[in-house]
């Protein structure tokens, strides 16, 4: 229980003052005799109204204490907040061509290390929906946006290099994405794409995608994937088996920025695992899921529930003193 203006209850600090003028006045007003024995009076006993006199002022001092109680008043009931989040759609786009197999990722290969790291920050959201797409030489949707993480991590796990015919279809990748996220109506998109090659597939040009993203109010954040100079890559020889080749790391890493700057995104890139994990955690940061808390008072107004007592304990007190308790002239 509250108290809707407490500031009154300062008042039942009078109550105790009343009592002590009330008695205070009592005593001036009591009559007396002077008696030189007073052994006569032992076996009379006081009569109801001598016993009792003091009642009426006591339910004066109770109605009194209601009536400001009733002043001041109480509610009973809580405060209730309402938490509305408002969600961002995301589109994972990852490269899976041959060149994701190059193990310059220690101790997975870039793949490997790309899918781990996706994980991570897929549990990490809360409240957004996430797509999945994938390209090689072409693109297609792994997962559309979804907010069922579980079934999102299931077929995260189901990508491998190979499940499409080897190239880089960057444009067609993000063209795809776009598409994933035209009809979504959250203010914020977003496409996350991660490649380690240059554009050399696909009938769509990155920067015509890009521009039909930007048209729609989507950011794209490109990430550049492998270490400089070049990396191992294994490759299975029919007579020495397996046996690793030194690949020349080329990304496009000046189309890369120019797609994440017209878009109002940004360009990173990740030489290793660790290097790509705190890109995803950068990321994750900048584009934070709106958390908006209203708080509402539901409370209930008790103060009728003291009147009524309290009018009927001033209606008794009256009743009182002015028929059993009543003082004659």
């Amino acid at each position: 229980m509250r108290f809707a203006n407490p500031v009154f209850l300062v008042l039942l600090g009078l109550i105790p003052l009343f009592v002590w003028l009330y008695f205070r006045r009592s005593k001036n007003r009591d009559a007396s005799l002077i008696f030189s024995d007073t052994s006569v009076f032992k076996g009379i006993r006081s009569g109801f109204r001598a016993r009792y006199r003091h009642t009426p002022m006591i339910l004066r001092m109770a109605a009194l204490s209601i009536f400001i109680l009733a002043l001041a008043r109480p509610q009973a009931g809580q405060k209730e907040e309402e938490i509305i989040t408002e969600g961002i759609d995301i589109v994972l786009t990852l490269d899976t061509s041959g060149s994701m197999r190059a193990e310059d990722f220690k101790p997975q290969n870039r793949l490997g290390a790309a899918k781990e790291v996706i994980e991570e920050f897929i549990k990490s959201r809360r409240n957004d929906r996430i797509g999945l797409v994938v390209f090689s030489r072409f693109s297609f949707t792994q997962c559309p946006l979804t907010l069922d993480y579980g079934v999102l991590l299931n077929l995260l796990d189901k990508i491998q290099i190979g499940m499409i015919e080897d190239g880089t279809a960057i444009g067609t990748a993000i063209a795809n994405s776009v598409n994933r996220l035209r009809d979504s109506t959250v203010k914020s998109k977003i496409i996350i794409l991660l490649t380690d090659g240059i554009n050399n597939a696909g009938k769509i040009d990155p920067p015509t995608a890009a521009k039909a993203a930007e048209a729609l109010g989507i950011k794209i954040y490109t990430i550049g994937a492998g270490k400089p100079g070049g990396a191992l890559y294994p490759v299975e020889d029919p007579i020495f088996g397996k046996r690793y080749v030194r690949m020349d790391t080329e990304i496009d890493e000046a189309l890369l920025e120019k797609i994440a700057n017209e878009t109002g995104g940004m360009y990173f890139r990740a030489k290793d695992e660790k290097g790509l994990r705190e890109v995803y955690e950068t990321i994750s940061k900048l584009e934070k899921t709106k958390i908006e808390t209203k708080e509402y008072a539901n409370y209930t107004e008790l103060a009728g529930y003291f009147l009524l007592p309290g009018l009927l304990i001033l209606l008794t007190e009256i009743i009182m003193s002015n028929t059993i308790f009543r003082k004659l002239p």
